[in-house]
């Protein structure tokens, strides 16, 4: 089944449609394929499989991992979300800046967002499930997060008020992220190998 690139944005965040199957009996698709990917210039390689499950108004986010860099590959398998990565990149010409999609399953949309990006959801229909798979296993000691309401980065939301875990409340404004030592281990990749 042909999987495409339908947009890009921000010179790396990547939103993909593919075919699909649909009857009375119900669907199938193929939301990952090594071949396809590779031929698009994406990643193949992917370390962790993750299943997210929330219900409506949680917000989960603005997440990332420096120390073994994780991209991930999104997707609604169940209800409808609103998916958002910000470049978090300090020599970026696009850092600070976000892309977001109201997206849900039955639309069979691919969000590919890569390490130097910060990535996070809200829950908008009574129950969510997002799935995403990593291009690297989880390290809690090298990841962390930018307040999902960081007024340097501006996201529009599509809710005001969202449930929050303890860690994303408390979570630190893109300034403080930049003026850590570990910002510097997000750099933008240069042209001569340059893949998205």
């Amino acid at each position: 089944m042909k999987m495409s690139i339908e947009s890009v944005h921000l010179d790396s965040v990547v939103v993909l449609s593919h075919e699909h199957i649909e009857d009375e009996r119900g669907c199938f698709m193929e939301t990952f394929r090594a071949d396809q990917f590779r031929e698009l210039g994406l990643p193949t390689e992917f370390a962790q499989d993750n299943l997210s499950r929330s219900s409506k108004h949680v917000l989960r986010g603005l997440h990332f991992q420096w120390d073994r860099p994780m991209g991930k590959l999104m997707r609604v398998a169940h209800g409808r979300a609103f998916l958002v990565a910000v470049d978090i990149r300090k020599d970026s010409p696009t850092l600070g800046q976000w892309f977001g999609i109201e997206t849900a399953a039955d639309d069979q949309k691919l969000v590919w967002a890569p390490a130097g990006f910060a990535r996070g959801f809200c829950a908008l229909s009574e129950k969510v499930e997002i799935q995403y798979k990593c291009t690297a296993v989880y390290n809690p000691v090298a990841e962390s997060g930018i307040a999902w309401n960081d007024p340097q980065v501006g996201i529009a939301w599509p809710i005001s008020n969202p449930h929050l875990s303890t860690k994303d409340a408390n979570a630190r404004t893109l300034a403080n992220w930049l003026a850590s030592n570990e910002s510097d281990h997000f750099r933008v990749p240069s042209l001569a190998g340059a893949s998205v």
